[in-house]
């Protein structure tokens, strides 16, 4: 296939990329522009060599059109994603994630795209209603963030049944692994501990989460791609199992040989009625629509990623806290 990921330089993107290139696609990464060219984690792939890069905008739809010509499939995760920072300007996440989406899929439109899989996020469900969540579960939006996924979702869904563009809603729960930002709960308290800090500066440490291994989403994406029986649904990515952020932060305590106390502070925490109590898949449908199955246990996938940070230290900012 001929595919076109937006986003491409981010954390799962450059992941989804690397993927695309061992299954034998031809890959064209769309990378957000910069004056510096930098293809961000591409630069970093060792497969880069066999991927076209594009440089744009996903909020210019002029861009994206010729990014998209002569494309069979797209997987769009370019947006905005970190949740503190759309406390700060919302605008920007309405900018990036709806007209961005918008963008992509009108430009699929006109240039004939035979499959797209738009990624959603598990916060769009808010706080669960009932555990686990399935993809008929009411979405809330209790961030701006969330906000703006569930607009773009319901836009997406709007070109499937208006112009029947064969689009699929890709919706992961949490993603960890390497290249993941700072601003994340996994790589936050890592970075931490192997800086030397304490006590350890965390969010709210009740929440419930399920994490799923950066590669395993990947894949994930390409079976959802192949299947037939998904095009115009929703579909979860997830592994039915939970954990609790105190219990997470012990365990990576644990995997490194450091304790440390935790501090919650104001910073990292979101206002009350914003905070996602409780976020875990039922990927049932998943699993009845694929072959995909996660190969990485959760204490397997942190010491992976522990081992990456160790050796890329250097390119984060360990001293302050990532909005």
């Amino acid at each position: 296939m001929r595919v076109l990921v937006t986003g491409a330089g981010g954390f799962i993107g450059s992941h989804l990329v690397e993927a695309c290139v061992e299954a034998g696609h031809h890959v064209r990464a769309f990378v957000h522009y910069n004056s510096k060219n930098s293809w961000g984690w591409l630069d970093e792939c060792p497969c880069k060599r066999d991927v076209e890069v594009v440089a744009g905008d996903v909020r210019d739809y002029d861009s994206v059109h010729r990014a998209l010509q002569n494309c069979d499939t797209v997987f769009h995760l370019a947006a905005l994603i970190g949740i503190p920072y759309s406390y700060v300007s919302p605008l920007a996440y309405v900018r990036t994630n709806i007209e961005g989406t918008y963008n992509v899929l009108e430009a699929a439109r006109v240039n004939g795209v035979s499959r797209i899989c738009v990624t959603s996020t598990s916060e769009t469900y808010g706080t669960a209603q009932y555990v686990p969540i399935d993809e008929n579960h009411p979405v809330v939006g209790q961030s701006p963030y969330s906000a703006t996924k569930i607009g773009a979702d319901q836009l997406a869904v709007s070109y499937y049944r208006s112009f029947g563009l064969p689009v699929t809603i890709v919706r992961p729960f949490n993603t960890y692994g390497p290249r993941q930002s700072a601003r994340a709960i996994i790589p936050s308290i890592v970075i931490q501990i192997l800086n030397g800090q304490a006590p350890i500066r965390v969010g709210n440490l009740s929440p419930l989460r399920d994490f799923t291994y950066v590669r395993d989403t990947a894949n994930a994406f390409l079976e959802i791609n192949n299947s037939e029986v998904l095009r115009g649904e929703v579909v979860n990515i997830g592994t039915n199992k939970q954990i609790s952020m105190r219990h997470l932060a012990e365990l990576i305590m644990g995997i490194i040989g450091e304790h440390r106390e935790l501090e919650v502070t104001d910073e990292r925490t979101r206002p009350p009625a914003s905070e996602v109590d409780s976020l875990v898949c039922d990927n049932s449908k998943l699993l009845r629509a694929t072959n995909w199955r996660p190969t990485h246990r959760l204490e397997q996938g942190i010491g992976e990623t522990i081992h990456w940070i160790r050796c890329n230290m250097h390119v984060f900012k360990s001293g302050i806290y990532n909005v």
